[in-house]
C-alpha cells in the first residue's frame, strides 16, 4: 500500500530575544521603524506539513512517498527522511529556488516576529499526480498545506485519475477562495481540519454539515486538549479522548502527526475508533517533544500508554500494528 503526501517541505530557522520587542518600539516612529535584535540562539528544524506527516508514516512502519517541491539545499533533510522511512523520490528539485523556510524570533513575552519564504514551494504545482500513478500503485494521496495551486491541481488530479484523497488544507485554508475550498474537498475520501478550521470551512463556502457530508466520506475535526470528533457520511458521529501528556513542551506539528497515526491504523484496517487513539498517541508524543520530527516510538511504552488511556484491548489491539 503506498500513501503519497503532497505538502509543504520546509526548514525551521527559530531564534529567541531576551528583551520584550514591545520595548523597542517608539510609537510616534513607526513608519521610519528599522530594528535589528541580538539574539540568544539559533535552532534549525526540518518541518513543513508534507515532511512532518511523512516522517511519522515512516516511524509508525510505512514507505510514504512524499510529493513537494524543494532547492538545493534538501540534501541533508532528503537523508533524514530516507534514513527513517520516506521515498522521496516524488520531490521535485528547484535549479533556481531553496527549500522553504520559516524564520521566527521569540521574545520573553512569546511575542514573535517572522518571515515565511515559499521559495521551491511554489513549484509544486508542476508535479503531476498522474505521473507518479504511472510509477507507483497510489492507494490514497493525502493533499496538505502547500502551494496553493498545488493544492487544487493535485485534489482536480487525483479526482480526473480516480485516485482516492484526503483533504487537509489546514493554514492554506485562509488563502483559498471559496470555490478552491469546495473544489478541494468535493469527493475527499477523508477530510481532516481542526476545530477553527471547521467552522471557517462552512462560513468560507456556506456550506452546512449536511452539504459538506454529501461531498466527503469520512470527516475527522481535532479538537486540542478535548480529543477528536469523527463523523461518516450517513451521520454515525465517534469522539475520541486524548492520550494524557507527561509534558506539553512545543504543539507544532501535533495535527500531523494526528492524521500520520490516524492514516497508519486505518488504512490497515482498524475501526475508526482504534485509528484515531492512534492517531492521538502520536500527537501526544509530537507533544512532549522539542521540534516537530524529533520523537520516536517505543512499541512497548506506547501500548502502555494506549491501554492506560483507552483499555487494555485498545492496546493490544493497536500494539499490534506497531513496528517492533
Amino acid at each position: 500500500m503506498t500513501l503519497a503526501v503532497s505538502g509543504s517541505i520546509a526548514t525551521d530557522h527559530l531564534m529567541r530575544f531576551p528583551g520584550r520587542f514591545a520595548e523597542q518600539i517608539v510609537a510616534d516612529q513607526i513608519s521610519n521603524i528599522s530594528l535589528s535584535f541580538l539574539v540568544d540562539d539559533l535552532v534549525i528544524r526540518k518541518g513543513g506539513v508534507g515532511g512532518n506527516i511523512a516522517y511519522a508514516l515512516g516511524v509508525l512502519g510505512g514507505a510514504p512517498l512524499l510529493v513537494g517541491a524543494v532547492g538545493p539545499d534538501f540534501a541533508e533533510y532528503r537523508t533524514w527522511l530516507e534514513e527513517h522511512g520516506v521515498d522521496c523520490s516524488g520531490v521535485s528539485v528547484s535549479a533556481t529556488a531553496h527549500t522553504a523556510r520559516f524564520v521566527c524570533t521569540t521574545d520573553q513575552d512569546m511575542a514573535q516576529i517572522a518571515s515565511f519564504y515559499p521559495g521551491a514551494m511554489s513549484e509544486a504545482r508542476d508535479i503531476s499526480i498522474e505521473a507518479l500513478a504511472t510509477q507507483h500503485e497510489l492507494d490514497l494521496v493525502l493533499i496538505g498545506a502547500n502551494d496553493p495551486d498545488a493544492m487544487t491541481a493535485h485534489t482536480a488530479q487525483c479526482r480526473a485519475a480516480g485516485i482516492p484523497f484526503a483533504a487537509d488544507p489546514s493554514q492554506q485554508l485562509a488563502r483559498l477562495d471559496a470555490e478552491q475550498a469546495m473544489e478541494m474537498i468535493d469527493g475527499a475520501t477523508y477530510l481532516f481540519t481542526n476545530e477553527y478550521e471547521w467552522a471557517l470551512l462552512k462560513q468560507k463556502t456556506g456550506m452546512s454539515d449536511a452539504d459538506i457530508a454529501d461531498k466527503v466520506d469520512l470527516r475527522v475535526t481535532t479538537l486540542g486538549k478535548r480529543g477528536v470528533d469523527i463523523v461518516t457520511k450517513d451521520g454515525v458521529h465517534t469522539h475520541i479522548g486524548v492520550v494524557p501528556e507527561t509534558s506539553k513542551i512545543d504543539p507544532t506539528g501535533v495535527g500531523d502527526g494526528f492524521r500520520a497515526g490516524f492514516l497508519t491504523a486505518h488504512l490497515a484496517g482498524a475501526s475508526i475508533e482504534r485509528a484515531a487513539q492512534l492517531g492521538s498517541l502520536v500527537a501526544v508524543l509530537v507533544l512532549e517533544t522539542t521540534g516537530t520530527q524529533e520523537w520516536s516510538l517505543n512499541r512497548d511504552d506506547a501500548i502502555k500508554r494506549l491501554s492506560a488511556a483507552y483499555g487494555t484491548e485498545a492496546g493490544e489491539e493497536i500494539g499490534a500494528l506497531l513496528p517492533a
